[in-house]
């Protein structure tokens, strides 16, 4: 009890009705549907390769969690909407390639099925970056540090396939538009943002040192 109130200082939750609730996870379900399979249409060398390579990494998601997370009620509720929209994202992306492609990657949905798990967590968390205190910016760094890891990281982008080289300036301009939407998005006050872009930066020197994103992700 102790712990929820000193978290409910750091953002009150949000009075909500059931109603409520229950349309704003409808959404999350709808958005994870639509994007899943805008994923895997766009997983198509005849595609415009810069959709493909948006929506295969993992920044797009991570920028839509993180919208999912905020924009929500309360940190339950910001759990389930993710876990609802990943869920639904995965379900009709996997679906696809196993009825309309005829290959099953158990290996891969094993891991993103975990991811999914794993994201309702990190979606509680993330719910309490749009509050106040040190904790909330810390939180807040989080998502930021791994768009500003990632799309630096774009710089050495191997296109064998679409020899679309030119393609990565653009590429790396949507990740700094991700970046500036969440800068303005979760810091409550413009002092927050003298803790959160510094840290931001120095925690993606350490990701981009260690190659934790390719470590962990390279091989999905």
């Amino acid at each position: 009890m102790e712990v929820y109130k000193e978290w409910n200082q750091i953002r009150a939750v949000n009075k909500s009705t059931s109603k409520q609730k229950v349309y704003s996870i409808v959404y999350a379900i709808i958005i994870g549907v639509v994007l899943g399979l805008a994923a895997k249409i766009v997983d198509n060398p005849n595609v415009n390769p810069i959709f493909d390579n948006i929506g295969g990494r993992l920044g797009i998601w991570v920028f839509v969690a993180t919208l999912l997370s905020v924009f929500s009620y309360s940190p339950k509720l910001a759990a389930v909407k993710v876990f609802a929209f990943f869920g639904a994202m995965l379900s009709v992306y996997y679906l696809y390639t196993i009825f309309f492609l005829h290959f099953l990657p158990e290996r891969e949905i094993i891991f993103w099925s975990i991811c999914a798990v794993g994201s309702a967590v990190c979606a509680y968390i993330m719910w309490y970056s749009r509050g106040s205190g040190m904790i909330s910016n810390v939180i807040s760094v989080l998502p930021i540090t791994v768009l500003l890891s990632e799309g630096f990281e774009l710089r050495n982008a191997y296109l064998p396939i679409h020899h679309h080289y030119y393609l990565i300036p653009w590429l790396m301009g949507i990740y700094l538009i991700m970046i500036v939407l969440l800068l303005i998005i979760l810091p409550k006050n413009k002092i927050q943002l003298l803790v959160i872009i510094p840290l931001a930066i120095i925690l993606s020197l350490v990701i981009l040192h260690f190659n934790i994103i390719g470590r962990i992700f390279g091989d999905m």
